[in-house]
């Protein structure tokens, strides 16, 4: 069963065209301030201005000049046909904004502007979206951040010397929190994962995450969606995880208000629905969606599964250098529901065979395997091998200490040939510190999960078994 929303946008709202919404041509932002620089207005077109390539043009009704360049009176003013409009005006006065915009034949919207149904300004909110979906015009928000789009376009209002930008990748991240999409960026960022589309869809009194499902799953660029929920209108949770199941794509969910009292805070920032976490969430497992417990985990479930679209259901091998991180690996295992299978003894004379003749009476060939500290590239990599030719096992672990004294900078582009020879999911545990980084490279380079806790390389695992594709 589908929500009403949800057929009123493939029967309607689909003929939007959301292209010019998301990689516009031009832009224009409607609400810049002539005298206080430090206005969101100003802020999102001095970014686009200095630091992008697509023309951006501003508006305010007073005209005049901002940094030598003109400021238009309205949008149909300016000598050029715009695709994106931001409006950063007075909220009781979008309406008319977003009127004008659609006159001047705009290909779509961002309307920053908060007071809206979250401030309990609903009939000001109903009168924008009558307005647009009259006219079929896209919209994102209000009450948002909206759009950000790596190397083409940022409507953040935040300065661009304070964003940690990421670099381009398979990831598109959809939040109704703005704060908490920095935040994620600022994680996809250091840990090295690439996003394709980042927005924030604020009060979602248009498009919504099921239309953003809708686009990202035709998005070339976007293999990855991960959604931060806070709630939806009524009937559209189970509308949207039947969308995500059969959207063709990995979709990782993060939802707040899983507690009577972040419910209550859900409602007071976008005005949505919590409902019920504990029905949402098992309707989710049971159609193959990822659901991230927190915001650290939903990063590295994207960097696992931007690498690998495969379902395991949760045999472990892990290769280590040091008994004590194999063990706080098998812990970290067993405490997700993976498993750690002891090896048989044919299996650990395998292992053994494999491996170099200085290690071979000193290590452990149980699971984990632990090589010891006297381990060189070539034993890991012969102990991958084996392993990823082991029918019991679905996943490898790889804990590698850059510290121990056999192991070069080379080791991930080895470990790499070794997936693509085999073909069996491989994740590996390198500390992040910028010695490290050609090691961590030889990973990310070549499409290969690295965490930097134990912890996270045993939640990209875990990634890979709760993906159940449809």
């Amino acid at each position: 069963m589908t929500s009403t929303r949800f057929n009123n946008w493939s029967a309607q709202e689909g003929k939007m065209d959301l292209k010019r919404l998301f990689k516009p041509e031009t832009m224009a932002v409607i609400g810049v301030s002539l005298n206080n620089e430090s206005h969101p207005a100003n802020v999102i077109y001095n970014k686009n201005h200095l630091r992008y390539q697509i023309p951006v043009y501003a508006v305010n009704s007073k005209g005049g000049l901002i940094r030598g360049e003109p400021v238009y009176p309205k949008i149909g003013d300016i000598p050029a046909k715009i695709d994106l409009a931001i409006i950063a005006t007075k909220a009781d006065i979008v309406p008319t904004v977003t009127a004008e915009c659609i006159e001047a034949g705009v290909g779509g919207a961002v309307v920053i502007s908060g007071g809206f149904s979250e401030a309990g300004f609903t009939d000001l909110q109903d009168r924008l979206v009558s307005t647009a979906r009259e006219a079929g015009f896209p919209f994102i928000g209000p009450n948002c951040l909206g759009i950000f789009s790596p190397f083409l376009m940022d409507t953040f209002f935040i300065p661009g010397e304070r964003m940690v930008i990421p670099r381009k990748g398979k990831v598109a991240m959809v939040s109704q929190s703005g704060g908490i999409l920095v935040d994620h960026m600022a994680k996809c960022a250091l840990e090295g994962v690439g996003v394709s589309l980042a927005v924030s869809i604020g009060n979602k009194a248009l498009i919504n995450e099921i239309d953003m499902l809708k686009y990202l799953s035709e998005d070339p660029g976007t293999e990855v969606i991960t959604f931060y929920l806070e709630g939806f209108d009524e009937n559209e949770g189970r509308a949207f995880v039947l969308a995500a199941a059969t959207c063709g794509k990995p979709v990782i969910v993060l939802k707040s208000g899983r507690t009577p009292a972040g419910s209550n805070a859900v409602k007071s920032h976008t005005a949505s629905i919590a409902g019920d976490y504990e029905v949402f969430s098992s309707v989710m497992a049971q159609h193959g969606v990822v659901e991230a417990t927190d915001e650290y985990e939903i990063v590295t479930f994207a960097e696992s599964l931007s690498c690998y679209k495969k379902t395991i259901n949760g045999n472990i091998g892990i290769i280590t250098g040091s008994g004590g991180h194999g063990a706080l690996a098998t812990d970290a295992c067993l405490s997700h529901g993976l498993k750690v299978p002891r090896f048989s003894e044919a299996e650990q004379a395998e292992l053994h065979n494999s491996v170099s003749p200085t290690i071979k009476n000193i290590a452990s060939f149980s699971n984990p395997v632990d090589l010891t500290g006297s381990a060189t590239d070539d034993d890991f990599v012969a102990a991958a091998l084996t392993l990823s030719r082991n029918n019991n096992i679905e996943c490898i672990i790889v804990l590698l200490l850059p510290y121990l004294p056999g192991i070069t900078m080379d080791l991930g582009a080895r470990l790499n040939f070794v997936y693509q020879q085999e073909g069996k999911p491989i994740v590996a545990y390198v500390p992040h510190v910028d010695k490290y980084s050609m090691l961590i490279d030889g990973f990310t380079l070549n499409n290969m999960p690295v965490a930097h806790t134990v912890e996270d390389a045993v939640h990209m695992a875990e990634a890979m078994r709760r993906y159940r594709p449809c």
